[in-house]
């Protein structure tokens, strides 16, 4: 006998699974499934059943059932502040004049003397193609301090008010890992590159309420549900608020602000000297992670940078930029810093997820992760290197070679590729950005993420862009890195239950996982792969709850 609170009927059901099964009946019983079954299974096992008088039974009327999303690198918090932030983003802003309409508008209406915050401006998709300076941002307001993001986070604008309280002037060095911007007569243009500098302005801006946060996160969440994204990965604990980051987070769980399984990266300043972390190996922080939360977050990894962003200029590469033969971007930790941050971490028993984005940087993060696994040998350590946008061929083999996973930013091409190939990479190096076909023919464990909200949230985006590659100009950049539909799907599901540690509990529809789910309108597997982001998400399930409907719902409960 088998008893069920969730019965699932007349489904398309894509396991995902080691054998890729297809299925048409799921039950589940307090959140894991308890039974898989095709129409003619179902129909002679349905007698034995016992139906719990709570019962929700489903009728998909033939929409799709796939297990929910896992993305494994996204800025939930982040995301959630720019909410009460004035959106510069090229979506709504296709001039500098714009970005100052905005900033404006939000300055008339809001007629009081707090800080303008304002995120996702693009130098490169502005008609002015330059960064905003402070003589910009001071027709907003002088007397108000201004401070926008770039769209990289890696980036930021700052004006003469917002330097005056952060004293900084034309006298100030730049930073290790950073630099400022500087106009022909050596002033700061308010131009701050990388979180070393932009950061000496940021932590003058008063830090918003726990509450006030943990509000906009419920509302920010929304749009994650609407994905049908269960499992996520905040990919810096502690880079924007600094250590009451772990606290919000905790927080927003404990009231239940979302109901998404949480994974932590923590920052490495908080495991280092003075951190709040730093008497905590990691299964002493994962214990604490999963009782303070109840049981809905794990901790992820010790984050690391080790470059910038190659839009940005910032990203480390081993060949000049493109569009500047003297550029090839900063490395953010000197090798033997590097090593040792990572040695440390590694013997404390962390997986460590460190950010890179060029080559020269792939590199470095790849010769301090053999440092560690040489000087001290674990056999299942998953560390992980973030975005790989430029890995070179012997980059990926030494990373297969190591068991080193992947998380690649592969919405880079749509977002960027255009741009990487006239301007920043040249057309070879932008062809391979994302190399996901070398990674998949190597069994490279790998993901696909979308940073958010570097780019908007959307796993059937990232599956659309893996499988197609096609760029905002509508040109395919990197034919043979384009990988197969499934191969893309498993790389938001399954890989991202192995990437997490997760594999037993999530990932694929198998009995004993647990019950989280995404009900799509259409199978991915079946339509043409150009129309896959346009796929609508129906409804989000987690531990057998529905917790998004869609109102293009078109089944019965």
């Amino acid at each position: 006998m088998i008893t069920v609170d969730l019965l699932i009927k007349n489904a398309n059901i894509i396991t995902l699974d080691a054998k890729s099964t297809r299925a048409n009946v799921l039950a589940s019983y307090e959140g894991k499934i308890v039974g898989l079954w095709s129409e003619d299974e179902f129909t002679r096992v349905k007698e034995s059943l016992v139906l719990t008088k709570s019962i929700n039974e489903v009728d998909l009327n033939g929409a799709t059932l796939i297990p929910g999303f896992i993305d494994t690198h996204n800025h939930l918090l982040i995301y959630a502040l720019n909410k009460s932030q004035v959106d510069c983003s090229p979506t709504y802003n296709k001039s500098i004049t714009d970005i100052l309409r905005k900033l404006t508008e939000f300055h008339n209406e809001r007629a009081d003397s707090g800080w303008i915050l304002g995120f996702g401006y693009d130098d490169t998709m502005l008609t002015e193609n330059r960064h905003p300076t402070r003589e910009d941002l001071d027709k907003v307001s002088t007397d108000r301090p201004i401070f926008i993001r770039h769209i990289s986070n890696h980036l930021a604008v700052a004006n003469s008010k917002a330097l005056e309280i952060a004293q900084l002037d034309a006298s100030i060095k730049d930073p290790d890992g950073g630099h400022f911007g500087r106009d022909a007569f050596n002033n700061l243009n308010g131009v701050l590159y990388e979180p070393a500098a932009m950061d000496l302005v940021f932590n003058s801006i008063p830090t918003p309420s726990t509450e006030e946060v943990i509000e906009l996160i419920r509302i920010a969440s929304q749009d994650y549900l609407a994905q049908g994204i269960t499992t996520n990965t905040d990919a810096g604990v502690g880079l924007t608020l600094g250590p009451i980051e772990y606290d919000i987070h905790i927080e927003a769980l404990k009231e239940k602000a979302h109901p998404m399984r949480m994974r932590f990266m923590i920052m490495n300043d908080l495991l280092l000297e003075g951190g709040i972390f730093e008497e905590y190996d990691a299964h002493q922080l994962n214990q604490k992670i999963v009782k303070d939360s109840n049981g809905m977050a794990k901790l992820d990894s010790a984050k690391l940078f080790q470059d910038g962003s190659i839009q940005g200029l910032t990203g480390a590469l081993r060949q000049p930029y493109y569009n500047d033969p003297n550029l090839y971007g900063d490395l953010i930790f000197p090798q033997h810093i590097l090593n040792n941050y990572v040695l440390d971490f590694h013997n404390r028993g962390y997986r460590i997820a460190t950010h890179g984005n060029g080559d020269r940087s792939i590199g470095s993060i790849l010769e301090a992760y053999q440092y560690a696994l040489d000087t001290s040998p674990q056999s299942d350590h998953r560390h992980r290197i973030e975005h790989v946008q430029t890995a070179t061929p012997e980059d990926l083999k030494l990373m297969k070679d190591y068991n080193i996973a992947a998380s690649f930013f592969i919405n880079h091409v749509y977002y960027w590729g255009d741009r990487h190939k006239n301007i920043f990479l040249g057309p070879e190096r932008a062809a391979r950005m994302n190399p996901l076909k070398e990674a998949d023919d190597l069994g490279l464990l790998y993901t696909l993420h979308s940073d958010c909200p570097i780019t908007p949230i959307s796993p059937l985006f990232s599956v659309w862009a893996a499988v197609n590659r096609i760029t905002r100009d509508g040109h395919v950049l990197g034919e043979e890195q384009k990988i197969d539909v499934e191969s893309a799907l498993k790389s938001m599901t399954i890989y991202g239950a192995q990437l997490n540690f997760d594999e037993q509990d999530l990932g694929s529809i198998e009995i004993g996982k647990l019950a989280d789910f995404a009900i799509l309108d259409k199978d991915p597997t079946a339509v043409d792969p150009m129309t896959i982001k346009d796929i609508h998400i129906l409804a989000t399930i987690i531990n057998g709850e529905f917790v998004y409907e869609s109102k293009q719902l078109a089944f019965s409960k």
